[in-house]
């Protein structure tokens, strides 16, 4: 096993979800050393938006006046993940998350409100579709994260676009700002940046540490009660993603840089067993000048059609279950990448999409680019976007008359009280009416890869053979999701990470230590 340069009783990699097992660590007495492979904290969880946690009944929601039940929750998670992952995996997630909020706000650096946000199959039994499961945490000013200020990830359009940062925290850099926050307090909690998690050390069979490139320079890590990994996802990786036939391509992710599987294959090289590695969090994704496409929701009107001029789905559904549509519509042969929005002048040519993630630079560029295009008719639309005149403007006669009528009979558009969250409760319905008329393209954008390490319900890494690797864990999007092949609600996957890295953690404190 050779000579260690450093000891800790956990050694956490990745700080997205994974500094939550960092935090719970620290504050249950064990000295913790989290390294993350970048320069910033937060991996993909500091880039939402919301920073939401899908945690029904938890405190936040019991002060906001909910009147839900984890036994209903628990009913409609696995009504809609079936049985693509363990019942005692969905179990754990569903019942921990208020215990986990519980925990959190003995802290005072933590606060938590309810954000009402409609759970994602609306018309499965014991959906919330008032939104009392989703949780987001209370903005935080940069400044009170101590020696950590100025260290968190994002947001995108500071990355992507050279936008100055705000100094306020919101969504998930605040959730991460929190931790960071509190962890700047715990002298027994340190923090490296620029450290990947290059191989796990092993002794008869037991992961004893790792070996981390901080900076450059391979350094080994006993860790004495155990190895906590959650490094994101493999999104990043071409050759992974090709390897494991993951669809959509690596510029178009809305994944941290470092999120390459390096912890994955170091796990696997242990003995690991995986799964789900052939999925992602998906969206449809509003394509930029610089080629990439980008995670967008909120459309407010518009509709999607295809090489044939044709609508091939509600454009107002949850986006996980949009993208899945437009890939099963792309892998049949159906729709072509990139497909088209097509919209009216309502909105001055711009496209009506609320929240794009990385913003619209100036309508030009996308223009020159030959992304977004106009006509004075539809005949004119038609030609520029190169699908059949005849097919598109019987598209949108069609369209326009389901609108008038408010009923959507061919992809039930603002059946479900997700469609109807960004246009008020009014019906999502918008006629194409107004000249000129526009087209924008979009292709497929994910939140990261959701394929990864197969755990039990206290996040132990197991065997092909359902046995644990001694001293190994998992969490966030290098665990293979607890949702399995769905997203049952906004705030699942950050729920999900937070929470298997506290129990991660919870279960080390525990553990005798392994000298």
């Amino acid at each position: 096993m050779g000579d260690f340069d450093s000891v800790f009783d956990v050694v956490v990699a990745g700080s997205g979800g994974g500094i939550a097992g960092a935090y719970t660590a620290a504050r249950e007495g064990l000295s913790v050393l989290l390294v993350e492979a970048t320069d910033r904290f937060g991996g993909t969880t500091a880039y939402s938006g919301g920073g939401g946690m899908w945690f029904p009944c938890n405190p936040a929601l019991k002060r906001a006046g909910t009147d839900d039940t984890i036994e209903e929750a628990l009913g409609y998670f696995h009504a809609v993940v079936g049985d693509r992952t363990p019942r005692d995996l969905q179990e754990s997630y569903v019942r921990g998350g208020a215990r986990f909020i519980e925990y959190l706000e003995q802290d005072p650096g933590f606060e938590f409100v309810a954000f009402p946000w409609p759970d994602y199959y609306g018309a499965v039994p014991g959906a919330r579709n008032d939104g009392f499961r989703h949780t987001v945490p209370a903005p935080l000013p940069d400044r009170e994260l101590g020696s950590y200020a100025g260290s968190v990830r994002g947001p995108l359009d500071t990355e992507r676009l050279g936008m100055p940062a705000p100094d306020l925290l919101m969504g998930g850099r605040a959730l991460v700002g929190r931790f960071l926050a509190a962890l700047d307090k715990l002298p027994n909690a340190t923090c490296w940046r620029n450290a990947p998690l290059t191989e796990l050390i092993v002794d008869d069979g037991k992961v004893m540490g790792a070996v981390v490139d901080h900076s450059g320079k391979p350094v080994r890590i006993r860790s004495k009660r155990g190895v906590l990994l959650a490094t994101g996802g493999f999104e990043q990786n071409a050759a992974m993603r090709s390897h494991y036939q993951v669809p959509g391509d690596a510029k178009d992710t809305m994944g941290a840089p470092g999120n390459t599987g390096g912890a994955h294959r170091a796990a696997m090289a242990v003995g690991a067993d995986v799964d789900l590695m052939d999925q992602a969090w998906w969206s449809p994704g509003m394509i930029h000048p610089d080629g990439r496409a980008a995670f967008a929701l909120w459309f407010t009107g518009g509709i999607f059609v295809n090489q044939d001029g044709h609508r091939f789905v509600n454009e107002s559904a949850p986006y996980d279950r949009l993208g899945r549509e437009v890939l099963a519509q792309v892998d049949s042969g159906e729709t072509r990448l990139p497909f088209w929005m097509i919209y009216d002048n309502r909105t001055d040519g711009i496209p009506p999409v609320g929240a794009t993630n990385v913003s619209m630079v100036d309508a030009i560029e996308y223009q020159k680019a030959g992304l977004w295009r106009t006509a004075d008719t539809l005949a004119g639309l038609a030609a520029a976007i190169g699908v059949p005149e005849a097919n598109l403007a019987a598209t949108i006669t069609r369209f326009n008359q389901q609108a008038a009528a408010g009923v959507d009979d061919d992809f039930a558009r603002g059946n479900e009280a997700y469609d109807r969250v960004f246009t008020e409760g009014a019906s999502p319905l918008v006629a194409i009416d107004r000249p000129p008329y526009h087209a924008a393209a979009f292709g497929i954008s994910d939140l990261g890869t959701k394929g990864g390490l197969r755990t039990d319900d206290r996040a132990r890494v197991l065997t092909a053979d359902g046995a644990t690797v001694p001293g190994l864990y998992a969490a966030g999007n290098t665990m293979a999701a607890v949702s399995g092949t769905t997203y049952p609600g906004g705030g699942n996957p950050i729920g999900a990470s937070l929470l298997f890295s506290h129990l991660a953690a919870l279960d080390m404190a525990a553990r005798e230590d392994r000298r």
